[in-house]
């Protein structure tokens, strides 16, 4: 343990002062280094040697029924190609989409069709086939990625530990590797069962706590923007006081989609993204 917090500590040590020496000695740098900084990697490092217990039975058993699953998926796939192939091989799938069933879209390289997120996301509705196909993708990652591969991850006590980074991202969050017990899915109805596989130990339960659109806060405070620090301070949704803006719709007309939108333009400007990423994540073009 003790050589676990030295090591995260050294990193750090050594990361912030590489990155800050030439401005330490301006204040506000001194304050976050040793008042916020430096003592988060004692924090980290009780993380880390505590690790997070996992149901090893009911996550074996999740793999199983996906396993089941992708081969039910397999089976229609087949009947709507008209026989079987390599579902998992590029050039297979694309004389499949392309020259089989003939679907537009369709861009060739050298090593055959491509088949990539993007070229079958703008194939989606085309053909019953296409579904099935990012469905079929989906599974198997979250099989490999998650049902199989936090088995093998397992400690002996049953806990699975990862690695937090405090010197990584650009933004200051922290990030996590070996596994990344940060990006556990929960969006889809499927990948949210993994989260359930995290368990508190006997006689304790697992608490989530969270600040209230805290960076949109922040980003109101820091900017002096008045709407949004109005919608803050009466209580609003900031959200929805975004889309009735960008809609240019009264606020108790704004339909859940175009609060969903306004949520990723939002957060989107916060962490500087870019116009194709934002049409891209909300689903039109960048004209709009």
């Amino acid at each position: 343990y003790k050589r676990q917090a030295f090591h995260v500590y050294t990193s750090a040590v050594d990361a912030l002062y590489e990155a800050f020496a030439p401005e330490l000695e301006k204040r506000e740098l001194h304050e976050l280094y040793y008042e916020v900084e430096l003592p988060l990697c004692a924090v980290l490092a009780r993380m880390e040697h505590a690790g997070m217990r996992v149901d090893a039975n009911a996550l074996a058993a999740f793999g199983s029924e996906m396993e089941v699953q992708l081969k039910t998926l397999e089976q229609h796939i087949y009947e709507e190609a008209g026989g079987p192939f390599n579902i998992n091989s590029p050039k297979q799938l694309g004389e499949v989409l392309f020259e089989r069933l003939q679907l537009p879209h369709g861009k060739k390289t050298k090593t055959g069709w491509s088949t990539n997120a993007d070229v079958l996301e703008k194939l989606r509705g085309k053909h019953p086939i296409v579904n099935m196909i990012l469905d079929y993708r989906m599974l198997t990652k979250l099989k490999s990625t998650y049902a199989d591969g936090l088995l093998k991850l397992i400690d002996p006590d049953g806990r699975i530990r990862t690695k937090f980074q405090m010197t990584v991202t650009a933004t200051g969050r922290l990030s996590s590797t070996d596994p990344n017990l940060q990006n556990i899915p929960i969006r889809k109805e499927l990948g949210s069962h993994i989260r359930e596989m995290f368990i508190a130990s006997k006689g304790n339960v697992l608490v989530d706590a969270d600040y209230s659109q805290i960076e949109l806060r922040l980003l109101a405070h820091i900017s002096g923007d008045e709407h949004m620090r109005a919608a803050f301070l009466s209580g609003e949704d900031i959200h929805t006081v975004t889309a009735s803006q960008v809609f240019n719709t009264p606020v108790d007309e704004v339909t859940s989609l175009q609060r969903s939108r306004a949520k990723a333009v939002n957060f989107g400007i916060v962490y500087g993204i870019s116009p194709w990423s934002l049409a891209q994540d909300i689903g039109v073009t960048q004209g709009e």
